[in-house]
């Protein structure tokens, strides 16, 4: 199986290009990673194999009609949901009766679900009656930064593609082949920067960075307030959090993983930061925070980012982080 254009994800590759050559493409995949990891780099490619009318053995051939409208993103037989906003069972129904009309052009019929963890336990119950009951030429991708938010009727019912960062070579390499009139100091500085999530460093280069101004300032101000020993100023901006939506929400505490990681870089004497306010939050965590606290944090943080995954108020998510970090807090003020 051609994927060449997935960088990185050596097992992943080898898993899929096993399958395919024993009994060919499962009617059903859930595609696991975070944000920037290449889900949909590796949607667009099962996308492709699974309308592609080349030999099998070569699918996708990337050369065939087929292949062109679906990496073009207009082959009839895709269907894409759950772009924006949650998944409801409504959409699913319709999802459903939209499955058993046949395919237009191709031979399968693609049903791509964006955001699948969004789901409720409702058009999940109604998506695992279509995985079971559906139609024997639809196939069906569930992309989702978190698997574990997905009932464990529906994960059985697929197979589990789970894609990891890349290596710094690979994230250098890729970079250096898709922007080569870039310079190599900015190419390699955005792969530090991305930490094996080629996404964001795409973005930070094509200038369409998914961090906004809000998310950026807020997460300064959080590591801060982290910095201050302040459990009050705090809670105050954590109450602050309670009606954020919940991908917003996890993107501040990847954001504020991402300035706790710079300030352990910074106290190892190692810092490369080149955003002026970034760098001094990250100076001001080192010096107020032990490694210990920032890595405990972190922990905190990326467990509370994995909670966003699931139906989780944000109300109880704020009040979460804000007992967790107030605890990291006294502990460092008592030491």
């Amino acid at each position: 199986m051609d994927l060449h254009a997935l960088a990185g994800n050596g097992p992943l590759k080898r898993q899929l290009d096993l399958q395919t050559a024993r009994r060919g493409l499962s009617h059903a995949y859930i595609l696991s990673g975070p944000a920037g990891s290449g889900k949909r780099t590796l949607a667009a490619l099962l996308s492709a194999a699974l309308v592609c009318s080349g030999p099998a053995e070569q699918a996708p051939c990337l050369h065939c009609s087929g292949c062109r409208k679906a990496m073009g993103g207009i082959h009839p037989d895709i269907v894409r949901a759950g772009a924006e906003g949650d998944i409801n069972v409504a959409q699913i129904r319709a999802l459903r009766a939209d499955a058993y009309i046949r395919p237009n052009e191709a031979a399968r019929k693609v049903y791509l679900l964006e955001r699948a963890h969004t789901m409720n336990p409702s058009a999940q119950n109604a998506m695992l009656k279509l995985l079971e009951e559906g139609p024997p030429y639809a196939a069906f991708l569930l992309l989702t930064e978190n698997a574990a938010a997905l009932l464990p009727t529906v994960r059985s019912r697929c197979e589990t593609l789970t894609l990891s960062p890349v290596s710094l070579p690979e994230a250098e390499a890729f970079l250096y082949a898709r922007y080569p009139q870039r310079s190599r100091e900015e190419l390699s500085a955005a792969a530090r920067r991305c930490e094996g999530l080629l996404g964001r460093a795409v973005a930070e280069l094509e200038g369409t960075a998914a961090v906004d101004s809000r998310l950026r300032d807020t997460a300064l101000l959080l590591a801060q307030r982290l910095s201050a020993e302040d459990e009050l100023a705090l809670a105050e901006l954590c109450i602050s959090l309670e009606k954020w939506e919940r991908d917003d929400l996890a993107a501040l505490m990847g954001e504020t993983v991402l300035l706790l990681r710079d300030a352990l870089v910074q106290r190892a004497g190692a810092g490369q930061e080149e955003d002026p306010q970034r760098r001094a939050a990250a100076a001001s965590l080192a010096s107020a925070l032990s490694p210990r606290a920032m890595l405990e944090a972190i922990r905190v943080l990326e467990e509370l980012r994995t909670a966003c995954g699931f139906y989780v108020g944000a109300g109880h998510l704020a009040g979460w982080l804000c007992a967790r970090l107030a605890s990291i807090q006294t502990a460092q003020i008592t030491r």
